[in-house]
């Protein structure tokens, strides 16, 4: 990405975990989900994608797990809510090419905003999708935000495992 944080993504992965937009922590530390109350590490493991938490500045062996990040919107902010609707739609054929081009089994927005931009609907459930995005299955995932305070830690590690369930992969140990 332009602005500090990069992409980390590799061909056919099982998932492609997908921010909004980077945080200000995050782009800074130039690591994923980094800020200090962000829940997206403790919550992966916990939910099985992961054998141990990770830690953002070891963000990159998240492909050792079949899984990989991006954002919808490259642009950093303090908060989510700061970005326009112009610049999910200016994003949005990019970002499904990128999404052809990486051809994961499923891509996962974590929140529902990012999606809601992007295909237009405004009433969206959480978990699995009935269309595709860029040839892939979408789950709507709630964002792990520690801004977030609709869902608890529990709450968040219930919805993401419902996702790892479904990815087939083999449990870590």
């Amino acid at each position: 990405m332009s602005e500090g944080l990069d992409d980390i993504l590799a061909e056919q992965l099982a998932v492609i975990f997908c921010g909004i937009n980077p945080g200000v922590t995050a782009a800074a530390q130039g690591h994923h989900f980094a800020g200090r109350g962000n829940r997206f590490w403790r919550t992966l493991h916990l939910a099985g994608f992961t054998s141990e938490e990770v830690r953002p500045e070891n963000d990159r062996t998240i492909l050792q797990y079949q899984c990989g990040l991006t954002a919808v919107v490259e642009r950093p902010t303090a908060r989510a809510d700061q970005l326009s609707a112009h610049e999910f739609i200016a994003a949005a054929a990019d970002f499904e090419q990128k999404i052809e081009r990486y051809a994961p089994r499923f891509v996962a927005f974590l929140g529902k905003a990012a999606y809601c931009a992007l295909s237009g609907q405004r009433d969206i459930a959480w978990g699995l999708q009935p269309k595709t995005f860029g040839n892939a299955s979408v789950w709507i995932l709630p964002n792990p935000s520690g801004r977030n305070r609709a869902f608890t830690l529990d709450q968040l590690v219930g919805a993401y495992r419902q996702l790892y369930l479904a990815t087939g992969e083999q449990p870590h140990p």
